[in-house]
């Protein structure tokens, strides 16, 4: 029975895919609302599998079956490569922006996945960890901004994959471990109201977005002076 709930957990983590396949659908008919949709029940995917594994012991029940290189390419996917297909199809810089950035998201993404200090021993991401997803939403649903900035934002984050900046993993976070997770699970609530109004901005979500991007960013800044100090 417990080799069954292995099974079922890998399955889960892999249907990860299902979701970014029918994101890349609903790109080609430019169906932005959809399309960031099957990203967020992708990245809800993400967020729970590794508990249901733990709690079945899928190592220990399932040893030939690498659940987390399951994870990287599921996530590598739905973070980078259909978030950088997202990028382009949307138009959101000018066309001479668009391929340079989409290339760039792709490659510095690839990179970062093969950092051997991708992820601290205590489970931090050590630079700005692949969430292309993240951005595209901010990018499109949030800030909305001029070509310029976007161009900006894009730059900035690749480079920040190689900054040693420390990133919290809500569920796993050593500081504010249980209002990390809230405020997750609060972002996933305001991230779905504001696609289903979507085009029309609405204020209160946008706050509620931007107030939740400073907590992580504020957070990121602890943890990271932190790490700085540790390593003198």
């Amino acid at each position: 029975m417990r080799k069954i709930f292995a099974w079922a957990v890998h399955a889960f983590t892999a249907s990860g895919l299902v979701a970014s396949f029918f994101s890349v659908l609903a790109i080609n008919d430019k169906n932005w609302r959809m399309a960031m949709f099957y990203l967020i029940v992708a990245l809800i995917i993400d967020g729970i599998d590794g508990t249901f594994a733990r709690l079945v012991g899928v190592k220990e029940v399932l040893p030939a079956i690498d659940g987390k290189m399951i994870d990287y390419v599921v996530d590598f996917i739905n973070y980078a490569f259909i978030p950088a297909y997202f990028f382009y199809a949307f138009e959101a810089v000018d066309p001479t922006w668009s391929i340079p950035l989409t290339l760039l998201i792709l490659i510095v993404s690839a990179l970062y996945y093969g950092k051997v200090d991708m992820v601290s021993q205590d489970n931090y991401f050590i630079g700005f960890p692949v969430l292309w997803n993240i951005a595209i939403f901010y990018i499109v649903f949030v800030f909305q901004a001029d070509s310029w900035i976007n161009v900006l934002i894009i730059i900035i984050l690749a480079l920040l994959h190689f900054v040693p900046i420390k990133c919290a993993y809500p569920s796993q976070a050593s500081r504010l471990k249980w209002l990390s997770i809230f405020v997750s699970l609060w972002f996933a609530v305001v991230t779905c109201l504001s696609i289903f109004y979507y085009p029309d901005l609405n204020i209160w979500f946008r706050l509620q977005s931007m107030l939740i991007l400073l907590y992580f960013i504020f957070l990121c800044i602890l943890d990271t002076f932190d790490l700085r100090a540790s390593t003198k």
